[in-house]
């Protein structure tokens, strides 16, 4: 969960070109009502937190004022990382 200014930033999109751009991640993000955005992201420990970091900051435009990471086991149930809407 990604909380602050992070709708109307291109926030999802980039953050599937930031997964696709590490390689190895799959999952999806999505926009809340709440205003803030969730992303569930599977891939290697190592790319997770490439990832992880790059969602602390997010796109330029965006201002992160908090982030909620749960690690949990991979499902392997995604192909790909896209936007849900």
């Amino acid at each position: 969960m990604v909380y602050g200014i992070v709708q109307g930033v291109f926030f999802r999109a980039t953050t599937v070109e930031t997964a696709q751009k590490i390689g190895g991640i799959t999952g999806w993000v999505r926009n809340l009502p709440d205003g803030g955005v969730e992303a569930v992201a599977e891939g290697e420990r190592e790319d997770l937190d490439i990832f992880v970091g790059w969602l602390r900051h997010g796109p330029p435009g965006a201002s992160v004022d908090g982030l909620d990471v749960t690690w949990g086991a991979a499902t392997g149930e995604y192909s790909g990382f896209h936007i849900v809407y």
